[in-house]
């Protein structure tokens, strides 16, 4: 069953939606109309579904082979990738000045959408160079940048993230990693970094791995780590490659899913590296690429649980099973197709609910990553501090979501979808590790409610609830769109309420709030996606109202309803989980367990 990109989808939720030609007056936006915008997607779609769907099979079944410390992909992945490379795709979002595309972040993470959709593994690669540019972008010297972000912003070279060893994974300020300061103004890098994705592989001339390592005499913790850039091979005065840098991928891990992504034990062994802004800033600058790393995630767990749906929205029109309980729908067949039954239509539409909510906040959230280079101060500190707040939530709410989505898919399939007939075993395999790398979902949580929700005395999420009561306000008088803005409002006062019982007992025990974390986090997310689908239904009512006869509108606010009665009141149980406070997970002893 072939992928299908969302190309209509997500030209809706830009143009109809975000409207994103109001902003021509933001930095990058000038050339960026809804016209352009849908010839990009529609382009890169069929990229997605041409040249990178045929091989995300392939990459699950044949794997990554590991030879004395050469890595090379599955078969045609090295030539999909450079077809990336050279149609200028890797580069949608990077800096003109050092050869990319200059895109928008809100399109270019539509295009991700697509990668990810149509190969999870294989858009990791692309999608971790562009978070190691980031970081450099972000952090580096002028040196630093020019010797490596335009291959890297073109995706000629490959980047990597390294923080992760065998004995620390979350705790970070635990890392043994050394550098040794050099007469010349280098490092020398000792040390063993693991599960670390596009490693090592045969896909570019170069990789630069950005690496945090503990400069020799440095403090322990987190506040002793410092950041470094260390390339493969070195690179010279004229931008040629010199020597091979004394860094080796000792072996790959043997992984449950995204067979088709290197994940690597990276063997560091005196390997020449610099330094990356300040010293003892390691953390701080590596953010940057993890925050990244995180929205990558939140859209991957997404888009694979959007490839899912789709294939098991096709078995079920195509399967025939038993009869309708309101008479055959299929009289002349021995069977109706599933999709008669109500309850192939429960899974059905709670993944395209979610599915398509997803889509829209994950557009809406790149959104304000453009919006937080906003010339205007106040425009960019409000994005700023949305970024901040709702980085967590996506990440762990669509990855949680895009499991859900990707078991009920093959739940659908019954028993063809747990043989490897079907693609469903692989999305549900592929989609399970998005839960758990860049940060695991309950660290999301532990981050929101510790850290993101009370930062400068909860700027961030008050100006967002104000959004909301603007919203709901202009809109309440709409009797077409009734039940969104009124699920909206509901929503937001369940976890305006939420946010009050972690005020008043969160700070009286802390395990009060690291029990309620994940609840919050769960009720957070469903006030986001009540928040898109509002707006989504306003823009498609918008559209019917004029005399629109197209049926995707009307579907549009079928699947949106759904959400609104069948998903959205799961907010109130959350609330009195929440509520129920730490005593029942804390008191029983461990041994007990």
């Amino acid at each position: 069953m072939a992928y299908k990109a969302p190309v209509r989808d997500l030209t809706f939720i830009l143009g109809e939606v975000l409207e994103i030609d109001k902003y021509a007056n933001q930095r990058g936006f000038a050339e960026v109309t809804t016209e352009l915008a849908q010839q990009i997607l529609e382009e890169g779609g069929k990229f997605a579904e041409e040249v990178i769907a045929p091989l995300n099979r392939v990459g699950d079944k044949e794997g990554c082979q590991w030879n004395d410390g050469v890595v090379t992909g599955p078969t045609g992945w090295k030539e999909a990738y450079q077809a990336m490379v050279e149609a200028g795709w890797s580069g949608l979002a990077a800096d003109p000045a050092y050869g990319g595309q200059g895109m928008p972040a809100v399109v270019a993470m539509a295009f991700g959408q697509f990668t990810a959709g149509a190969s999870a593994a294989f858009s990791m690669y692309p999608g971790l160079t562009f978070g190691a540019y980031a970081g450099l972008y972000a952090n580096a010297s002028d040196a630093i940048k020019d010797k490596y972000l335009p291959k890297m912003a073109t995706g000629e070279w490959g980047g990597t993230m390294n923080l992760t060893e065998p004995q620390c994974g979350t705790d970070l300020g635990m890392v043994r990693t050394k550098a040794v300061p050099q007469a010349d103004g280098s490092y020398k890098i000792t040390g063993q970094k693991i599960w670390i994705s596009a490693g090592e592989h045969d896909f570019t001339d170069n990789i630069i791995h950005t690496v945090l390592a503990r400069i020799e005499g440095a403090p322990a913790g987190i506040k002793g780590l410092s950041l470094f850039v260390v390339p493969k091979y070195l690179v010279n005065e004229d931008g040629s490659l010199g020597e091979r840098n004394a860094v080796r991928c000792g072996g790959l891990e043997h992984k449950m899913g995204i067979h088709g992504n290197a994940t690597c034990v990276m063997d560091y062994d005196g390997a020449t590296g610099w330094l990356v802004g300040e010293e003892g800033r390691g953390m701080n600058n590596m953010f940057v690429v993890m925050n990244e790393a995180r929205l990558g995630t939140g859209l991957q767990g997404l888009a694979i649980g959007a490839a899912a749906y789709q294939e098991a929205a096709i078995f079920a029109k195509d399967r025939l099973q038993g009869r309708s309980l309101t008479g055959p729908k299929n009289p002349d067949g021995p069977a109706d197709p599933i999709i008669v039954h109500p309850d192939v239509r429960r899974m059905l539409l709670e993944a395209k609910a979610f599915v398509e909510g997803g889509q829209a906040f994950i557009l809406w959230t790149a959104l304000q990553a453009d919006l937080e280079k906003s010339e205007d101060p106040a425009t960019a500190q409000k994005a700023h501090d949305y970024m901040g707040l709702i980085t967590p939530v996506l990440k762990a709410y669509l990855t949680d979501k895009g499991f859900h989505v990707a078991s009920l898919a093959m739940q659908v399939h019954g028993g063809s979808g747990y043989t490897e007939e079907f693609m469903a075993s692989q999305y549900l395999r592929d989609a399970r590790i998005t839960m758990i790398y860049e940060g695991t979902n309950g660290i999301q949580a532990l981050d929101l409610v510790g850290r993101k929700l009370p930062a400068n005395g909860g700027r961030a999420i008050m100006s967002w609830f104000a959004d909301i009561d603007a919203f709901v306000a202009e809109h309440k008088g709409n009797e077409a769109t009734a039940p969104f803005i009124d699920g909206l409002d509901k929503a937001k006062a369940t976890l305006q309420e939420a946010s009050m019982w972690l005020m008043q007992n969160g700070m009286q025990n802390p395990d009060n709030a690291g029990a309620a974390s994940t609840d919050y986090l769960q009720i957070f997310g469903l006030t986001a996606l009540a928040y898109v689908w509002s707006q989504m239904a306003v823009a498609a009512q918008k559209q019917i109202a004029a005399g629109s006869t197209d049926p995707f509108y009307a579907n549009k606010l079928m699947t949106g309803r759904y959400f609104v009665e069948r998903i959205l009141p799961d907010a109130r149980a959350h609330l009195k989980k929440l509520q129920s406070g730490a005593g029942v997970l804390m008191e029983m002893p461990a041994e007990a367990f």
